[in-house]
């Protein structure tokens, strides 16, 4: 038997990124994405985000590539939201998603940054803030707020 143990990183928007994700939605609809994972066989280690994205941390399974998978949590996801009626108008998520393989050194990192998301954003809108009365910010100051993603890659302003 083949043994398999790909972790996942992947963040997706809602489409427009609009701020549909409320604090007392998200409970709601990450509870439905993670019933609907579970029904598809897919492992989801960690579902989180902020208004208007996602973050979820799973195991690929062997037969499904990353697009699939997506494919299978987001369609459905947005097709109960629609036919639960939550959005005023039809909700969509964004075509476009980030996905990045996961070292299992860095997976509690990865765990503790998805978890935290709401604490990630007031930190961000901190930054903003202090940023607009400041004119040049060093990468090392950005790093320091949390505004670099796990090891060595940037943070991206896409994915949150």
């Amino acid at each position: 038997m083949s043994y398999i143990r790909v972790w996942i990183h992947a963040v997706w928007g809602t489409k427009n990124r609009e701020h549909f994700l409320t604090r007392g939605l998200r409970p709601r609809v990450f509870s439905h994405i993670r019933e609907n994972a579970t029904q598809k066989e897919i492992y989801i280690d960690r579902l989180n985000g902020h208004t208007d994205h996602v973050h979820c941390l799973f195991g690929l399974n062997a037969d499904m590539t990353i697009a699939k998978m997506l494919q299978l949590i987001k369609g459905e996801s947005a097709y109960w939201i629609n036919k639960e009626k939550m959005a005023l108008g039809k909700f969509e998520w964004a075509n476009e998603y980030y996905a990045v393989s996961v070292s299992e050194s860095v997976l509690d990192t990865v765990r503790a940054y998805i978890d935290n998301q709401e604490e990630h954003h007031k930190r961000r809108r901190s930054l903003k803030k202090w940023k607009s009365s400041c004119k040049s910010i060093t990468f090392r100051v950005m790093a320091k707020a949390g505004l670099c993603f796990v090891g060595e890659v940037p943070h991206h302003e896409w994915w949150g």
